[in-house]
């Protein structure tokens, strides 16, 4: 009797393990439909399963008139999507692709998602595409102690008010292109695995490079500083084009 005791308490403790491993894991399209009944979006600790497209490109593609290729560059092919709610991921693992956008190459749409309210990823770790190219950030983000393990850019971004990349790390070629800070950010301890972009970027507020590392290349030409610029520390492995650069208004050359 003893013995068929202890195996029921062992059944029932695997089992409730069972269940507390698969909470764990949630569907990326769950998530989707709470963003687009405006829900605030809150996970800590766990597994995000599927591509997170925050740019609803597969929803939208069916209102949208087809569009021929000489179109492709106009302006108004951009197609942006609203993110009203609160969006916020602490310790989670992105599996598969997070899209705040989206070129299309069979419509010529692009698709990109701004970002109304807070948006947190932190001490995250995304482990295939994190694209968020032309995204508007219009209150604080923060990408501090994140992964990227594949490719991420933040091309033409703006980002307007409070943003930290502090301690994150870019195992891919990453760009900051074109990318708007009107506060101060931190990008201090990160870690650029590969060549690292910020060309014509512009930090209307201070930066902070303390202890970052690029382990390839930086590109800095024609990047913009407003205010504070701490370089206190920063390691770039091979070569730094800073040629246009400017520093409060004057010419910056790294040593």
């Amino acid at each position: 009797m003893k013995n068929i005791t202890n195996l029921t308490g062992i059944i029932i403790c695997f089992l409730f393990t069972t269940t507390i491993i698969a909470q764990t894991r949630v569907n990326a399209s769950d998530i989707m439909r709470d963003i687009k009944s405006g829900k605030n979006i809150a996970y800590n600790n766990v597994t995000i399963v599927g591509d997170l497209d925050f740019t609803f490109m597969d929803e939208q593609l069916n209102k949208l008139p087809k569009r021929k290729r000489r179109f492709w560059n106009n302006s108004n092919n951009k197609i942006e999507k609203q993110i009203t709610g609160k969006v916020s991921f602490k310790n989670c693992t992105f599996v598969d692709n997070v899209f705040a956008y989206i070129h299309d190459e069979d419509s010529g749409y692009t698709f990109v998602a701004n970002f109304d309210d807070v948006a947190i990823f932190k001490n995250c770790v995304f482990k295939e595409m994190a694209m968020f190219k032309y995204s508007n950030f219009r209150t604080n983000a923060d990408f501090s102690d994140s992964k990227f393990n594949g490719d991420s850019t933040f091309k033409y971004a703006k980002f307007r008010k409070d943003i930290s990349f502090l301690n994150t790390i870019f195992e891919e070629e990453s760009t900051f292109k074109y990318t708007v800070f009107d506060n101060n950010v931190s990008f201090a301890s990160a870690i650029f695995k590969e060549s690292a972009t910020f060309k014509y970027t512009k930090f209307k507020d201070g930066v902070s490079f303390n202890k970052t590392r690029f382990e390839e290349d930086l590109d800095f030409k024609y990047t913009k500083v407003r205010g504070k610029f701490d370089i206190t520390g920063m390691h770039v492995e091979y070569d730094v084009d800073s040629k246009y650069a400017s520093i409060n208004g004057n010419k910056f050359s790294y040593q």
